[in-house]
């Protein structure tokens, strides 16, 4: 599908773009705001001459046109007044007083119950009963939709507040996780209460806006009643599609690509979809053709757009690619230079190339923009990684959280660098809070495994593990752990079957990159496996006493110093010519950023060269030819082990016992 807009519809869509500013800024829904206005400024200019032909005389912007709902329209023109001065308490920062100009306390407390925030007890029953026929007298106040808004999310926002306040310092003693927000409650309720009357009678209400389907989807999520919340949530984006921060909302409980799906089918058939659905599909780690082509059109339509093409930059980084995502992000550093969205995965991807000079410069440049974003904390902490300064670097990483404690990053690169200063406790906690902030963060999981496995508890790693490998299905660095926490508990059958997977996975990614992007790199390296992975299944075939699978995986082993042509002469008929991956990816992950690059490679591309695994599949190739009485085989095996400089003494003596049986043969037939 390619989609192209006529003039028509990009003036249509440049003004809803435009209304779409306005009415979330209205409601302070600042982030989505921004990301509308980030969208409208990537359209294009329209032709001005053709724009004001094709405009009608009497043509009245959307922004300017009054509320189309007559008793909305009287009741905002009422309060316009107090709706003025709650926005600009909101401005300021003062959220409980914003949400008294509309909701005072003394009218919640008889509308819900004096008691919002007790919990139900078997001894409350009656306190209950008795708060229940109170609020029945009370009804809900006459204010618009906007206002509502406004007053319940600033409700909201300030009980995020007092929770950061409540809980102190970042994994202190009161950091529990457990600290809620006790307005979700109040608002729970209010909403609840809204919603159930204009149920009861349809006819005498206003069609509702779509925000504050928004705001219950929204605080119903933080209650985790994931059901009803996609259910309003989904309500919302069909009556106001524009507001990103509802799409967002979806996105965050969408966990399964089968979930994704099916959800597709019921939301609103226009560009926004669309966008949702291209976001969605990258946070669950989706390399196809298809996405690829998806954010090609989008682009067509927003070419200078900073979110699509962040979104690009991420596939790239999904798909093992680093150099071209490195590239991406390098572009939209050049289009928007002083926006700091995301620049913490560029810092990743910076930290796993070993790009130093780099991350030093995006370091200095996000300090000058802004020192106390949570997104620059990340960068600097990431710098400070890559200098082996862990502690400073956690010092970072705790400052970004104390900015934002919802900072998904942060908690997981924390992790990494306790693991480096081997706090294993912290690092434990700091991987268990990434999970709560997002589920699908496959880093959190594998951390975890990590560890675990550390602590040599095998069982608690192989669940991690799991999980990771669940989420990355085909990345082979999962699988990989997977199997060597397998071959670790004595479970070689199960370990061989995963480290299969994983050879698998790689060539899973290089082909999916390589016509995604048309990446020639990836296209070189799709003819390479990893070493070490073929010696892990070798090995456990041998302790099974499968001597001719494990030699044929040794083959396979030696056979990747010189690449494919190696290959294909060493005989590595065990999983046959389909198999094409390459060798351990930059993007394996070790120490506080998201990898380090890992070494040794052949210098000129086509082959690994001579590496500790190839050089143990030699030994134990040249033993084999032994106990097969293949001595000239075990002569030329041994003669290279001595060039290797490995086990040189020992390849030495494997030498000296071939040769001397070669003689003694020969003896022996004369």
């Amino acid at each position: 599908m390619t989609m192209r807009l006529s003039p028509n519809d990009s003036l249509q869509l440049r003004e809803t773009l435009q209304t779409a500013v306005v009415k979330c800024s209205e409601r302070c829904l600042y982030q989505s705001a921004k990301w509308a206005a980030e969208l409208l400024d990537a359209l294009p200019e329209p032709d001005v001459e053709a724009q004001m032909s094709d405009a009608p005389d009497s043509h009245v912007h959307p922004i300017f046109a009054p509320n189309p709902d007559p008793v909305e329209a009287a009741l905002e023109a009422q309060e316009l007044s107090r709706y003025l001065l709650a926005k600009s308490f909101f401005d300021c920062k003062e959220f409980e007083r914003c949400a008294a100009v509309f909701l005072p306390e003394p009218l919640l407390a008889g509308l819900l119950g004096a008691n919002t925030n007790d919990t139900a007890t078997p001894k409350g029953k009656g306190k209950t009963k008795a708060s229940a026929s109170l609020s029945s007298e009370y009804t809900l106040p006459e204010i618009s939709q906007k206002s509502m808004f406004l007053a319940l999310y600033a409700k909201v926002i300030a009980g995020e507040k007092h929770k950061d306040e409540d809980t102190e310092m970042i994994m202190g003693p009161q950091d529990s996780g457990a600290v809620i927000n006790k307005q979700l409650v109040v608002v729970s309720r209010f909403l609840t209460k809204w919603f159930a009357e204009r149920k009861a009678d349809d006819g005498d209400y206003p069609a509702s806006q779509g925000f504050l389907e928004y705001l219950y989807g929204m605080v119903l999520a933080k209650e985790k009643n994931d059901s009803l919340a996609l259910d309003y949530l989904m309500q919302s984006v069909h009556l106001f599609p524009w507001n990103w921060g509802a799409w967002l909302e979806i996105t965050n409980l969408v966990s399964r690509v089968e979930q994704l799906n099916k959800v597709t089918r019921h939301l609103p058939q226009n560009i926004m979809s669309y966008i949702f659905h291209a976001n969605t599909s990258i946070s669950l780690y989706q390399q196809n053709p298809e996405l690829a082509g998806s954010l090609k059109d989008l682009l067509g339509i927003f070419p200078t757009s900073s979110f699509l093409l962040t979104c690009k930059a991420l596939l790239c980084y999904h798909s093992k690619d680093l150099f071209a995502a490195e590239q991406e992000f390098n572009r939209i550093l050049a289009l928007h230079p002083h926006r700091l969205d995301c620049l913490d995965h560029y810092s990743n991807i910076l930290y796993v190339l070993n790009r130093r000079p780099k991350l030093a410069f995006l370091a200095h440049l996000c300090a000058n923009i802004d020192k106390f974003r949570a997104e620059s904390c990340v960068v600097i902490g990431n710098y400070y990684s890559l200098l082996s300064l862990h502690e400073k670097a956690v010092q970072y990483f705790r400052r970004a959280l104390t900015l934002d404690r919802s900072c998904l990053s942060a908690w997981t690169l924390m992790g990494h660098e306790y693991v480096e200063l081997k706090n294993t406790h912290a690092a434990i906690e700091s991987y268990r809070r990434a999970v709560d902030v997002n589920r699908r963060d496959y880093r959190a999981w594998y951390g975890l495994g990590q560890t675990y496995e550390v602590l040599e508890m095998h069982a608690y790693a192989l669940w991690y593990y799991k999980k990771a490998a669940g989420l990355r299905p085909w990345d082979a660095k999962m699988w990989q752990a997977v199997g060597s926490c397998l071959q670790r508990m004595g479970r070689d059958r199960d370990g061989i079957k995963a480290l299969k997977r994983a050879l698998l996975a790689d060539s899973y990614y290089d082909t999916t990159t390589a016509s995604s992007f048309g990446s020639a790199a990836a296209v070189d390296r799709m003819s390479q496996m990893d070493p070490e992975v073929l010696l892990q299944i070798a090995t456990m075939y041998d302790r099974l006493d499968e001597e001719e699978e494990a030699k044929a995986y040794m083959e396979l082993c030696l056979a990747q110093e010189e690449g494919a042509a190696g290959a294909d002469e060493g005989g590595g008929g065990a999983l046959g010519d389909s198999i094409a991956i390459h060798h351990d990816s930059p993007s394996s992950e070790a120490g506080g950023g998201e990898g380090a690059v890992a070494g040794a490679g052949g210098t000129d591309g086509s082959g690994t060269g001579v590496t500790f695994a190839t050089s143990k599949a030699r030994m134990w190739l040249a033993r084999y030819a032994m106990r097969a009485e293949d001595y000239a085989t075990a002569v030329r095996l041994a003669t290279e082990l001595c060039q290797d400089g490995v086990e040189v003494e020992e390849a030495k003596a494997l030498m000296r016992e071939a040769r001397s049986r070669m003689e003694l043969a020969n003896l022996v037939e004369r």
